[in-house]
């Protein structure tokens, strides 16, 4: 009898154990700011901008160890505008025509209204009949906009002229890659996309300088794999060509900030040490203070700093993203730490600023894990890593 009231007791224990180790069915973040957090705060340069800061002011302040000065801004620049495609086309407006030349082919115009259509074939790239590696495609007025199709995606371009080459792609075999060649000093400023055009002019120059810098440090190599030097997306900086100054009623902004950081005709200001451009970054906003890169990518780079972003998280001035709230089901929280499930978390370190530095799950099974944040946060998709201990 004993024996019997010893089991029933272990079998009701074991019955609780396992009903308080159920999941919860998902967890709720809340927190502030977007983005990495390191460098320049765009929201924190709208903000000094309303406050009647100009571009230098903006850019010493978040900068606090580096100058704002002219540099010589006259190379040319290669921006992959079609990664690792199979089809393309080409259209141009205003009755102008296209002058191309493949590699180890004669140069050829075609008319008006010709529309050219690219397609891999073998390791080559055709043109009709024509086959080549590479491909330049330029167009004699620089008033015309050029339209890139492939797939749902359509890129406009004006200034520059492209080039397509077939590069070999691990796993995929070859594909093109579409790069537009423009000259840094403006043409491809005046493409970049990274803040709204209505913003405060000083805003607007900031980012300009701070875009400026970025390229000018991006140009010393070219990537094999986009036959480039910089992406035209996020993961180095958003170009999206000529769609940014042809905006209506905005885009004009934009190219008046461009043009009022030109030094000269081949000098712009950009963000230097002693002199030479250095690596800058840049990032929606903040969760009340800017990252050291140390914090956040583990590399130590002096010049970026931790300094106050009150703007930030200004509901004022960032609307979405002062403070925001995330949910998150357990299928993809299991999935990010790569356990059965996940009953609850736990924010093992932070940083100074208050970002979150490492978590840790733990699974109903006993087992956990542990993650740094940019790798949490990016499998979840978190707008930022300045978050509390999620709820359910």
């Amino acid at each position: 009898m004993k024996n019997l009231l010893i089991f029933s007791l272990l079998l009701t224990l074991t019955s609780t154990s396992q009903a308080s180790a159920v999941a919860p069915k998902s967890f709720t973040f809340i927190g502030s700011g977007y983005g990495h957090g390191v460098g320049l705060s765009q929201y924190g340069a709208k903000g000094q901008a309303l406050e009647g800061k100009s571009a230098t002011e903006i850019l010493n302040y978040y900068f606090p160890d580096a100058q704002v000065t002219a540099v010589e801004d006259t190379g040319t620049i290669s921006v992959n505008i079609a990664h690792q495609v199979l089809n393309l086309s080409l259209n141009v407006n205003n009755l102008d025509t296209f002058t191309v030349i493949g590699e180890g082919l004669i140069e050829t115009s075609f008319p008006p209204n010709t529309p050219l259509d690219f397609a891999m074939g073998g390791n080559s790239i055709n043109l009709g009949p024509a086959s080549a590696k590479l491909w330049v495609v330029k167009w004699s007025n620089p008033n015309s906009v050029v339209t890139l199709n492939y797939g749902k995606t359509k890129f406009l371009v004006s200034h520059g002229y492209l080039q397509l080459r077939a590069v070999k792609a691990a796993g995929l075999g070859y594909r093109i890659e579409a790069t537009n060649s423009l000259r840094l000093h403006d043409e491809y400023l005046y493409g970049i996309a990274e803040v709204p055009s209505s913003w405060p002019a000083a805003s607007l120059q900031s980012q300009v300088i701070a875009s400026r810098t970025y390229a000018l440090m991006r140009m010393n190599s070219l990537k094999k794999a986009c036959d480039c030097h910089v992406y035209n997306s996020k993961y180095d900086q958003a170009f999206v060509g000529y769609s940014k100054e042809g905006e209506p009623r905005y885009g004009q902004l934009w190219k008046a900030a461009v043009d009022a950081t030109a030094v000269d005709e081949g000098h712009g200001l950009a963000i230097t040490v002693d002199g030479l451009p250095v690596s800058v970054f840049f990032s929606s906003s903040t969760g009340g203070m800017t990252q050291r890169a140390i914090d956040v990518w583990g590399t130590e780079i002096p010049h970026l700093v931790n300094v106050p972003d009150p703007w930030s998280i200004d509901p004022a001035i960032n609307k979405n993203y002062a403070s925001w709230t995330k949910k998150v089901s357990q299928k993809v929280m299991a999935k990010a730490f790569g356990l059965p499930d996940i009953q609850s978390y736990e924010i093992v370190s932070r940083t100074v600023t208050n970002s979150v530095r490492f978590i840790k799950g733990f699974s109903s099974n006993g087992k956990t894990k542990v993650l740094p944040v940019g790798t949490f946060k990016t499998a979840v998709k978190l707008p930022s890593s300045w978050f509390d201990l999620p709820s359910n």
